[in-house]
């Protein structure tokens, strides 16, 4: 369910900033401009592809503490990343009037298909390289990521930038923002446990011992019960929330940071 709502948000981030892109060009009639465009969220989609073949080739070359120890490190970025993103959205929420404003000033310049073309491949690119970090770091959190779901946020993603752009359906993207704020918030913080939990593994940080350990033992046909954190509903929980059957103290010390801290930051630039 992770890669569901981060590949959603993700994509309806890129959607709406290419359909204000695009409204803002044939509200003022630069349908030239609209070819650059859709030439940038192209070229940028392409790039990202490539960048995630190179980031899984990448991390398909280490094995053993090698693997934990990147993995570790991948996992606390990606937290560190996600988290940064949640702040910065809650903080510019006028980003339609931002986003007009450097539209502006692509038309008003000499190189007009340059300007155009650039922002919106840098707007994409940015949304498809956090996307690749995110879903690596849930795929590490998880034991594996789950492809349709991936695929169904992308598909809701793009129809609401579509309903909001071209059927001018009045989605309440508030509410929307705030409420996948807070899961993302449960995401980062998992991520950042989960990252804690890979260096203690190899030693980079002291491994006291695990707190608790409430995961019940596998079945008689190999497979985990449902409430253990590699079964379905633990699973779930695991991959949404940073459920874990048997942490240690550090690992709870800093999912407890990261939710309260992301949690203040986020409300205080949202009530400012």
């Amino acid at each position: 369910m992770a890669e569901l709502i981060i590949v959603f948000r993700e994509v309806l981030e890129a959607s709406l900033i290419v359909g204000i892109l695009y409204t803002y060009l044939m509200k003022t009639g630069q349908t030239a401009a609209i070819i650059k465009l859709w030439q940038g969220v192209l070229s940028a989609l392409a790039v990202s592809l490539l960048g995630s073949l190179l980031f899984q080739k990448l991390a398909g070359g280490f094995q053993g503490q090698a693997e934990k120890l990147f993995e570790g490190f991948v996992m606390i970025i990606a937290a560190i990343v996600l988290g940064t993103m949640i702040v910065w959205m809650a903080k510019n929420r006028n980003i339609a009037d931002d986003l007009k404003a450097k539209a502006d000033h692509a038309l008003n310049s000499e190189k007009l298909g340059y300007g155009i073309f650039t922002l919106a491949f840098i707007s994409v690119f940015r949304e498809g390289i956090e996307t690749i970090l995110f879903l690596y770091g849930v795929m590490m959190k998880q034991g594996g990521l789950n492809v349709t779901l991936s695929f169904i946020g992308a598909g809701l993603g793009i129809g609401l930038g579509y309903m909001i752009f071209i059927q001018g359906k009045n989605v309440p993207l508030k509410t929307f923002f705030n409420v996948s704020s807070v899961l993302l918030i449960f995401v980062a913080a998992g991520m950042m446990a989960y990252g804690i939990h890979e260096l203690e593994s190899v030693g980079i940080i002291p491994d006291y011992g695990r707190i608790w350990d409430i995961n019940p033992p596998k079945l008689p046909d190999g497979t985990y019960p449902l409430m253990h954190d590699k079964g379905y509903v633990g699973g779930l929980l695991k991959g949404l929330f940073g459920y874990n059957g048997d942490p240690s103290g550090i690992e709870i010390l800093a999912w407890l940071i990261t939710v309260s801290g992301l949690g203040f930051m986020w409300r205080n630039v949202s009530t400012n």
